[in-house]
């Protein structure tokens, strides 16, 4: 092993080598090229914030995986990644962003070294890294090779994770108090949102005695009023205002690995319908939780949420739900299973969600989320210790 930095143990990264193998193998493929960061540093430790350039992992059905990228990030994969020297590559700047040239035609070359101009390889062509120029390079400079699309396969054998990564999770789920305890305690009003946002982000990366935060893979979500009846927003330089709700949707990140956790802010006296959704909302999590359980699906999950919340008479559409764990921007989701109600995913043991039962309304939003995992026995447990509820400062 190089003088790097992997996180974990060789142990570990010939258990996710060996899964995605077996994987490669039913799919009929001779090698798999990785440009998800995520999946990157699943497989072989690479961490850094390159994934804006074209890089990626390539793997074979036998030996170390290879590292491929820029040069000058080829030194970070050096300080990070657990493979020998040997199977670290960097191509010339020459190929940034150039209008004559493609990094596609050195990776092209590589896999010609490899033996690989006629193999069948896997690419993960829905994917926020792999353009459609780098596809069509690819196809142009190995024509004899098959190019199969391989999206997401290794993603699905990151959705049960091991002793060592939930450890990682349980750090995680430090910060994510951390964060969220923050951000209720400075909410008042006359606060700008873009203060309490730096006091959040300061909190993040500074941890939780020696548990260090790392910079999350969606920056803090925290809308008020009417901006908070949609899902996505971040903050602006507003006040705080009397008579508003915010929702805060946010996440530790230690070693790259994520906990969200969701709680809404109500400055003021909350309106009689929200505290009714409210009532609804923890009733719904509550029987929700009990029945996430391994052997059951995660359609279960979320039709027992939508019931319980049909008969307070609300009605939500949709995802409220998905896998989580290791992850770079834009998303810490797994882009796996589903809790929804057409998803069929069994629920297994060390299998991570955040469950999210948001409910966005016409004129406020609340959002009361767990990041949960699925145990050997009994129903799932939420990750973060803070009291779920309506927190009202008035």
């Amino acid at each position: 092993m190089p003088e790097g930095n992997a996180p974990f143990s060789q142990t570990e990264y010939d258990r996710r080598i060996a899964l995605t193998r077996y994987a490669m193998d039913v799919a009929g493929l001779d090698a798999l090229f990785i440009t998800d960061p995520s999946n990157q540093a699943w497989l072989t430790g690479y961490d850094g914030w390159s994934f804006y350039v074209h890089q990626g992992v390539l793997l074979r059905m036998e030996g170390e995986p290879i590292w491929w990228g820029r040069f000058m990030d080829s030194i970070g994969a050096l300080r990070t990644c657990w493979m020998s020297t040997d199977n670290i590559f960097g191509y010339a700047d020459s190929y940034v962003q150039s209008t004559v040239r493609h990094p596609m035609q050195d990776l092209a070359e590589r896999f010609r070294d490899f033996g690989l101009a006629s193999a069948t390889i896997g690419v993960e062509m829905e994917n926020y890294y792999y353009s459609a120029k780098a596809h069509e390079v690819l196809l142009t400079e190995l024509p004899d090779a098959r190019l199969k699309d391989a999206t997401a396969l290794v993603n699905w054998q990151r959705l049960i994770k091991s002793h060592e990564e939930i450890a990682f999770i349980r750090n995680a789920a430090r910060i994510s108090e951390r964060v969220i305890e923050t951000a209720i305690d400075r909410a008042e009003p006359g606060v700008r949102k873009n203060d309490l946002v730096a006091d959040i982000m300061h909190a993040g990366i500074t941890g939780v005695d020696d548990i260090w935060g790392d910079y999350p893979a969606i920056v803090p979500l925290t809308p008020s009023g009417l901006d908070a009846t949609a899902a996505h927003l971040t903050w602006n330089g507003d006040p705080m205002r009397e008579g508003e709700a915010t929702f805060f949707e946010l996440s530790g990140c230690y070693r790259r690995y994520h906990a969200p956790l969701c709680r809404t802010v109500f400055l003021g006296t909350p309106p009689k319908e929200m505290r009714d959704a409210e009532i609804a909302q923890l009733e719904g999590i509550e029987a929700a939780l009990d029945v996430a359980r391994a052997g059951n699906r995660t359609c279960d999950i979320a039709q027992t949420l939508i019931d319980v919340l049909q008969q307070h008479g609300i009605y939500r559409e949709g995802r409220c739900g998905y896998p989580i764990g290791l992850s770079y921007p834009p998303d810490w989701g797994e882009r796996t299973a589903s809790i929804r109600i057409e998803d069929q995913t069994i629920l297994q043991p060390g299998m991570t969600f955040h469950f999210m039962p948001a409910l966005w309304m016409d004129t406020w939003g609340l959002e009361t989320t767990e990041t949960i995992l699925i145990t050997d026995d009994g129903p799932a447990e939420p990750l973060c210790n803070v009291e779920r509820k309506l927190f009202v400062k008035d």
